[in-house]
């Protein structure tokens, strides 16, 4: 509330305003769905739209402490995407870029940008125009607010993708010709159990105005993309891929209902962001699952985790009006893998056969051995930084890491912080690759092959650890 104090000089009023006190928040979206076709999909080209694409952002601030989070729906988001946006919202608001995290939801079904294609070009600028005109929607709404964080649990609808499997089994065979201990979506036959753990926590941040009227919701899950979506047929009879938001849309579109009922909030926006889920996904291995419609298995999880959700509002006590807000941002220096003289000479040996044979090893031998020969390369740079924060709203921390990372890492984080609520949101800043965690580098698997994996075993330790001290940092504030 703002307050006006007069004082009376010799005749001369002179007033002063002081700043309202306490927690603002605003809300911004803004839609990204294609108007250019025929787009690019990973599937190919295509015209149809299932179910529309947005950017969502929400802004936080109380005093000098600023936080302004975004998600796109999107498969990744590039640093040099998010850098550009960050600096444009900045020029425009006077809020610094390291108060900024940008992520992608990782839906496999949204369109390509690039400069390539009519169709391509055109998304490109209509993202990033989609980007910072949320996030400048966001922070021009700003008003006073409170909030409260909570949690619940989903776990019929997470499963880890890695598996050990008989040993000796074919099904682990690898793309330089040897054998993993663990294969990734593997299927049925041989499986024994599990390489690694779920996590099952639906984390929200409920963001209200100060009479209740609900204003944002962050949530996070670790899940990967639901997908599914069957390929449909245009008017000339083509089968083409159908453009998606996955569970990540749906959720914004029904949490609305789970909070307001059957009048939502206007203005309201709620986001789905990806949790730590780079070996988490939704498929089925050892039970049978009854057949899905067209979209219903993205709509069973959409729906689960708003109740879920929903389920975590509930059990908040209490808002804050006055939360700590504060950020902390590193770029951490991290080494590329080398390989070895073995990997090395064994790739060369792989390259030399025709393509035909390299399949029949693996499907992915071309492009693992063509990546141990570049990564040896004395050309090759030797590090690359990557962007990580650490947020605090309140009792609430969040993490980010630019990459697709494993879920024991964001469980340890959870254990080690010293928030009681903490919560990690992948593919933020950038996206290089998986982020596997050193044990299961050792078992091997899709996630951890050269080029899928592009930094050294180590990595998430280093990590782990830069994060865990700018938690620290946040707790004395």
């Amino acid at each position: 509330m703002r307050k006006e104090i007069a004082l009376v000089l010799g005749g001369l009023v002179v007033s002063s305003l002081l700043p309202a006190q306490g927690l603002k928040s605003g809300a911004g979206v803004a839609d990204i769905s294609p108007t250019v076709f025929p787009f690019q999909l990973r599937s190919g080209k295509s015209e149809l739209i299932n179910d529309p694409l947005h950017v969502r952002s929400i802004a936080l601030e109380n005093g000098e402490g600023r936080v302004l989070i975004t998600l796109v729906d999107a498969i990744g988001v590039g640093r040099e995407m998010t850098d550009e946006a960050k600096q444009k919202v900045a020029e425009k608001t006077g809020w610094k870029p390291e108060e900024m995290l940008i992520a992608g939801t990782h839906t496999h079904t949204a369109p390509k940008g690039g400069d390539t294609s009519p169709g391509r070009i055109a998304y490109e600028k209509t993202r990033r125009e989609g980007l910072v005109e949320a996030m400048l929607k966001a922070v021009e709404s700003l008003e006073p607010a409170k909030v409260g964080f909570a949690s619940d649990e989903e776990a019929s609808e997470v499963r880890n993708r890695r598996w050990y499997f008989e040993e000796g089994s074919k099904a682990t065979l690898n793309p330089l010709g040897g054998y993993d201990k663990v294969r990734t979506n593997g299927g049925g036959l041989g499986i024994v159990k599990p390489a690694g753990p779920i996590d099952p926590e639906v984390c929200i941040v409920d963001i209200r105005n100060r009479k209740g009227r609900p204003l944002g919701l962050i949530a996070n899950y670790a899940l990967h993309y639901v997908g599914g979506l069957p390929k449909m047929k245009d008017e000339k009879g083509r089968e083409i891929g159908v453009a998606s938001a996955d569970y990540f849309g749906e959720f914004s579109r029904i949490m609305p209902y789970r909070v307001g009922g059957s009048k939502p909030p206007e203005n309201f926006v709620a986001m789905m962001t990806n949790g730590a889920s780079g070996d988490i996904n939704n498929l089925t291995f050892n039970i049978k699952r009854a057949p899905r419609a067209p979209f219903e298995q993205i709509q069973i999880v959409a729906s689960k985790t708003a109740d879920a959700a929903w389920r975590a509002v509930k059990k908040i006590e209490k808002y804050e009006e006055s939360p700590t807000i504060a950020t902390r941002q590193r770029e951490v220096q991290l080494r590329y893998r080398t390989p070895t003289e073995a990997e090395v000479e064994k790739a060369l040996k792989l390259l030399e056969l025709t393509s035909k044979e390299r399949n029949a090893i693996h499907s992915r031998t071309t492009s693992v051995a063509t990546n141990t020969v570049a990564y040896a390369s004395p050309e090759k740079e030797r590090t690359e930084g990557v962007l990580i924060q650490a947020i605090r709203i309140g009792d609430q921390a969040i993490v980010s890491m630019p990459f697709e990372v494993l879920v024991e890492i964001g469980l340890e984080i959870k254990e080690k912080s010293p928030f009681p609520h903490t919560f990690l949101i992948e593919l933020a800043n950038g996206g290089y690759g998986y982020l596997p965690p050193p044990n299961q580098h050792k078992l091997g698997g899709y996630e951890t092959w050269l080029g899928t994996s592009r930094f050294e075993e180590n990595s998430s330790d280093l990590l782990i650890r830069e994060l865990l001290e700018m938690l620290d940092e946040l707790k004395k504030e």
